[in-house]
């Protein structure tokens, strides 16, 4: 700033409370000799002891988690949770409970029908057929398998069709001309798997009839 010709100049102020611009500049800029204010000193020397005992605490002893430490934990206990809700899941599935409960209970199937329409259509087709309608009668393949010719690539039961969408394409296989269906373990709960493996078996009559008796 530029200095005020009624501001007095000086190397120091001489009292308390006395205002003074100090006579060197730089670049067009001057400073005044004023003490810093009592709450701004208390911060800046509570912090200049508190970062070595932050030091100590947090990279010499280990007593305070690191960010990536916490996310790990935190991550494992979602994992093992997931874990425990599809062991509770698995114990009350088999095949023919699949057949004869779920695939035949509407708010199952309704559920499972969304599921499918919101996370399986992009590889399979609205219509399962993994086919796409471009107009003028006219369809082209998608990166999927067709869920409704009766052929199940990686297991035709009920329950595994269950573990393929909960686990993704098995780590064996190449997939489907080189694409692998992902694991929907890792984004769709275990009760919602179970209703989207419900909504293929309602779609797919003949396929399981002799599980539904």
């Amino acid at each position: 700033m530029s200095s005020d010709p009624e501001m007095k100049t000086a190397n120091y102020a001489s009292e308390k409370g006395e205002v003074v611009l100090r006579p060197h500049e730089y670049d067009g800029i001057q400073e005044y000799d004023q003490t810093l204010p009592n709450w701004w000193l208390f911060i800046f020397f509570a912090a200049l002891l508190a970062f070595p005992v932050y030091w100590l605490v947090y990279y010499q002893f280990g007593v305070v988690q690191s960010d990536a430490d916490r996310v790990s934990t935190e991550m494992a206990k979602i994992e093992t949770s997931k874990l425990k809700a599809l062991d509770e899941m698995l114990a009350k599935l088999d095949d023919k409970t699949l057949a004869q409960q779920w695939a035949v209970d509407p708010e199952a199937m309704s559920a499972g029908h969304d599921l499918y329409q919101a996370s399986c259509i992009a590889c399979h087709g609205s219509d399962l057929t993994a086919r796409i309608d471009i107009g003028n009668g006219q369809s082209v393949p998608l990166s999927g398998l067709s869920l409704k010719d009766g052929e199940w690539k990686y297991g035709a039961k009920p329950m595994e069709i269950f573990r393929i969408i909960n686990a993704g394409t098995p780590l064996e296989s190449t997939g489907h001309n080189g694409a692998r269906m992902e694991a929907w373990g890792n984004k769709l709960t275990p009760l919602q798997i179970t209703q989207l493996t419900a909504y293929l078996i309602s779609e797919n009559p003949e396929d399981f009839k002799d599980l539904a008796k």
